[in-house]
């Protein structure tokens, strides 16, 4: 196995990263997902250290100061997520390459930091429109936090051409076969 490498997915909140990642990780066993930390509280069946580390603001912050991040960002106002440097490490040493399931701004700093070792792959949403759909369908956020997503994944689709692959997640079965095969590709290359 080519050891190290960086699968970095990112998509507008309500993509479908999340159902991209359980697929990915169900199918290659070489892999193993990084555990972002956040500050915002758990969603739904969301659990500390499985989903997300979820730590306070001023954790985060002192985190930050200490230089313990790959990756961070004020995603929403308040709102921190990042990529704690030893979970990469954590993942390495187990002999697995690393799936990320990050922000637009977050997968372009990965992949900056880490050039060739990594893939970044933007999940489109086929439309704005499909995309607040699924967002109101999962009946997770408020209406204002819906539209704040909406505006948000207007601008994150202007970032979609500087990935290394754009899939459009239109039909899943589709999606995750064309994921699982440009992965596939990616590791088994040297």
């Amino acid at each position: 196995m080519n050891k190290g490498k960086l699968i970095i997915l990112a998509a507008p909140s309500g993509g479908g990263k999340s159902t991209v990642v359980k697929h990915l990780l169900s199918n290659f066993p070489e892999l193993s997902f990084s555990i972002s930390a956040a500050t915002r509280q758990p969603r739904g069946t969301e659990q500390h250290g499985i989903d997300y580390y979820f730590i306070s603001v001023d954790e985060f912050r002192d985190r930050v100061e200490k230089n313990d991040f790959v990756e961070w960002e004020m995603v929403y106002e308040g709102k921190y997520y990042g990529t704690l440097k030893q979970e990469v490490e954590r993942i390495w040493a187990n002999q697995q390459h690393v799936v990320f399931d990050v922000d637009v701004q977050g997968a372009l700093n990965i992949k900056s930091q880490y050039h060739e070792k990594a893939l970044a792959i933007f999940i489109a949403p086929p439309s704005v429109e499909v995309l607040e759909q699924r967002l109101r369908k999962r009946n997770t956020d408020s209406e204002e936090m819906i539209q704040e997503r909406v505006k948000k994944a207007a601008l994150e689709i202007t970032f979609a051409q500087q990935f290394d692959v754009v899939i459009v997640n239109d039909q899943l079965d589709i999606t995750l076969s064309t994921i699982s095969t440009t992965i596939r590709n990616f590791i088994s290359a040297e």
